[in-house]
């Protein structure tokens, strides 16, 4: 089950929220802090990745946040930063861009799966949370892999570097992703 009723909505109007995701990404991207220790900014991008894949399902939230990737991929400025490129996805980073796809794509299966038999709103916001940190293992994973290779640079001093820093900030944003998803899911 869809987390937007299928009945409702034409593929011209899930391809529009596609879109407008795409969009929603770039400015959750652009929102952030450079760290000084580490290539990896402080961003919001992982909070619109949980809101894709939570609130348009598996394939749309995938399709949206992949509209993203392969925007910044022709050099369009929409990663962190205000840059764009191949370059960027080759780059340390890369990986963790790449690893929002399936992020988004874990999400939003998750959530299609558990959240309809949760039931109550704090099973919902459970079920939520549940998907949204599965998500962000795998992006966690496939970036910290990517970085460990483009780097050359060992499983500790990538993870103290690259995922260690970010858990807090992640946690705050898997809570009010979910928040939100359970909330505005009704809306959608």
């Amino acid at each position: 089950m869809a987390m937007m009723n299928t009945k409702t909505y034409s593929r011209t109007s899930y391809m529009a929220l596609c879109g407008l995701f795409a969009a929603l990404m770039a400015i959750c991207s652009f929102i952030s802090i450079p760290l000084g220790f580490t290539p990896v900014p402080v961003n919001l991008a992982t909070l619109g990745v949980f809101l894709a894949g939570g609130l348009l399902g598996k394939k749309y939230g995938t399709v949206s946040i992949a509209v993203y990737v392969l925007l910044g991929a022709v050099g369009v400025p929409v990663f962190a930063g205000f840059k764009g490129g191949v370059g960027v996805l080759a780059g340390p980073t890369g990986g963790y861009i790449i690893g929002y796809i399936a992020a988004a794509f874990l999400v939003g299966l998750l959530v299609e799966v558990l959240a309809p038999k949760a039931g109550r709103a704090v099973r919902e916001i459970l079920a939520c949370v549940i998907a949204m940190i599965v998500g962000l293992f795998a992006c966690y994973l496939l970036g910290t892999l990517w970085f460990m290779v483009s780097t050359h640079t060992g499983v500790w001093p990538s993870l103290v570097s690259c995922v260690f820093p970010f858990l807090p900030g992640d946690a705050i944003k898997i809570a009010a992703g979910a928040i939100l998803v359970q909330r505005l899911r009704r809306l959608v």
